[in-house]
Formats: structure tokens, C-alpha cells, sequence
């Protein structure tokens, strides 16, 4: 699995792709379609009509990278279809590619870190 950091940006197409685009088609359709940049480090997820398949594209800096999941059972949860993006947080993505309902996760705060008492 990928390393998703917490600042991590992840935007999600809503409405289902052709899942035989490779890399390169799915990074002209995220600046066509949805006026994002493929190369800014940000995770572009899509969805096939079927809901146990899912891709992401995004750039590490070196090249375009792609990663595609088919569950075996079940189904992503997945907003409902409509057109554009929305965006999710890395622990909800992780939540989705794990097959669970991604819409549990919600931000915690951030720990503050500890003092010491002088």
C-alpha cells in the first residue's frame, strides 16, 4: 500500500470511468473533465460501474502512478453518482480501499504535544 500522509489531498470522481483507461487517460480526464492537475501529488480515485473495482492515479515526484483494487467480496461505498469531485481525508480513503464506510471517519483533532513543566 502507498503511504498516505495526513495532509494528504485525495479527490474522489464521483461518476463511474472506463476502467480501461490506463494512467495516462485517466490524468487527461482529471484535467479535462474536472480541472484538476494529475501532477500536483494530489490522489485522483475512480470508480468503475461495478463497485468493487477502484483506481487511483497521482504523481511521487518521479512519474505518474497508478494503483487499481478489485474487491472480493462486497463493495466500496461510494458518494452517490453525480458529476465532479469530492474530496476525502487520507484516513477516509484508507477506510474506503479497505472496503469499509468511509463516511465513519471523521477528523480527530490534532494532539498537542506535551510539555514539560518547568
Amino acid at each position: 500500500m502507498i503511504g498516505i500522509g495526513p495532509g494528504t489531498r485525495v479527490m474522489v470522481a464521483t461518476r463511474p470511468v472506463d476502467f480501461r483507461k490506463g494512467p495516462d487517460a485517466l490524468a487527461a480526464l482529471v484535467g479535462k473533465e474536472y480541472g484538476g492537475d494529475p501532477f500536483s501529488g494530489v490522489i485522483y480515485v475512480f470508480r468503475a460501474k461495478r463497485a468493487d473495482r477502484i483506481k487511483l492515479i497521482w504523481w511521487d515526484g518521479t512519474g505518474l502512478c497508478l494503483m487499481a483494487k478489485k474487491l472480493e467480496q462486497g463493495a466500496f461505498r461510494w458518494p452517490g453518482i453525480q458529476d465532479g469531485v469530492m474530496r476525502l481525508t487520507a484516513a477516509q480513503l484508507g477506510a474506503l480501499l479497505e472496503g469499509l464506510d468511509w463516511r465513519r471517519v471523521h477528523g480527530g483533532r490534532r494532539a498537542q504535544v506535551p510539555q514539560i513543566a518547568g
